[in-house]
């Protein structure tokens, strides 16, 4: 009996040991963060951008239509004196990320902004987007349009600086809002394959290096004069006898 009771307590011991490490695993095991969903992505983009836009709607329409490259309608709201104007455009970019989308928007407010813009209208949104003429406090200005110089295959260093901007600020303006384009994002077109380069041969053709000239021949050296033959001596006279 003594036995049994030894072998059982020794089991009730095994046992409790392994539940107790069973719910230490449990509270130190260590938990998984998802990653922000598409849409939650799409929703904080947008509300970062609702007063840029001039509404929820608006915003929400320039991040749906950025992202995915379709038709983008905004609505500019009526006032005492206006009625509400709907704006119709569809970004000439095609579809794009998230980073994208957001560079693409804190150029656009930044270009509005330095031309007395606060408040744009959708044709203004527009217009610093896709490109077109905007009306500051200072008059007309004829923007080029963010999209545009993208799809010209552009890399963002190189719009931020026709815009007359700095990138490492754009940058750093879009991060308070959402997601920034990754690194190849940023250099789009602006690498060059290395078989794109010409072909060594290709380059001397483009040249158009002129021929060698043939080298002359070598003039033939005229054959040394023979040597003079030596006269003949004359055969000595016989001497006469004494």
């Amino acid at each position: 009996m003594k036995k049994h009771v030894h072998v059982l307590t020794a089991l009730s011991v095994a046992v409790g040991l392994c539940m107790g490490s069973s719910l230490v695993l449990a509270d130190t095991a260590p938990t998984t963060q998802t990653a922000p969903t598409s849409g939650q992505e799409s929703t904080k983009l947008a509300s970062s951008y609702t007063t840029f836009a001039g509404s929820t709607t608006n915003a929400q329409a320039l991040v749906t239509g950025l992202r995915s490259g379709t038709a983008i309608v905004l609505v500019t709201p009526a006032t005492a004196t206006t009625p509400a104007v709907q704006t119709t455009f569809t970004p000439t970019t095609g579809q794009m990320g998230y980073g994208n989308v957001n560079i693409s928007l804190a150029l656009a407010q930044a270009e509005l902004t330095a031309a007395g813009i606060t408040q744009p209208t959708a044709a203004q949104l527009e217009a610093a987007l896709n490109g077109g003429t905007v009306t500051g406090p200072n008059g007309p200005v004829q923007l080029t349009g963010v999209l545009a110089l993208r799809a010209d295959g552009q890399g963002w260093g190189n719009i931020a600086k026709a815009l007359g901007f700095k990138l490492g600020e754009i940058m750093s303006a879009a991060k308070a809002h959402g997601p920034v384009p990754d690194s190849a994002d940023i250099a789009h077109g602006e690498k060059t394959d290395k078989a794109g380069h010409a072909d060594k041969a290709d380059k001397v053709a483009k040249a158009d290096h002129p021929d060698k000239a043939d080298r002359p021949d070598k003039p033939d050296h005229p054959d040394k004069p023979e040597k003079p033959e030596k006269p003949e001596r004359p055969d000595k006279p016989e001497h006469g006898g004494r």
